[in-house]
């Protein structure tokens, strides 16, 4: 698996933005020049812990938006099957994030389990240089803590040094 220094995979991939026939667009590294970016990946689509995770990341677009991150999610599965898991789901209907076909990324990422040809649940916030600053996955049936991702993305974007269990606003290290 990529990890913290490592340059997140160039990419151009296939992405569902919305529910009808026009709901698909191309997304790539150049979408997001300039900015952060959280890309969050999940194992497939029609289960059960994920739509739970894209419900609360999507709850918190703004607050990743107010640190000029952007939120880009994805799995193994394409864009169709992500418009019909959104179709059908409907806490997934108004959806803020684009959801990647991404089965080659994935790969190239190092997040594919093994057995279940599927994605880990793994979490990169990526600089706007292209740089992986965070990077996490947890196993398939457990879902990961969206304040936690959001607290990392505060620390890692303050430039300080930030002791166990540190929040915004709370001090950092001084050395």
């Amino acid at each position: 698996m990529l990890t913290v220094g490592d340059r997140f995979p160039q990419f151009n991939v296939d992405a569902c933005v919305g529910l009808g026939k026009d709901g698909f667009k191309k997304i790539s590294n150049d979408s997001f020049k300039g900015k952060w970016v959280c890309y969050f990946f999940y194992p497939k689509d029609f289960t059960f812990v994920c739509p739970t995770e894209l419900v609360e990341f999507g709850k918190k677009i703004k607050e990743f938006r107010d640190r000029d991150c952007e939120l880009v999610t994805g799995s193994t599965d394409n864009e169709f099957s992500h418009q019909a898991w959104r179709n059908a789901h409907a806490d997934l209907k108004d959806l803020p994030i684009p959801m990647i076909n991404g089965a080659r990324l994935a790969f190239d990422l190092g997040i594919v389990h093994p057995d279940a040809n599927a994605c880990l649940r793994a979490t990169f916030l990526v600089d706007p240089h292209g740089v992986i600053q965070f990077a996490s996955a947890n196993p398939l049936p457990v879902g990961r803590s969206v304040p936690e991702v959001l607290r990392v993305l505060d620390a890692v974007q303050s430039d300080e040094l930030c002791p166990c269990n540190w929040q915004p606003g709370q001090p950092t290290l001084k050395v």
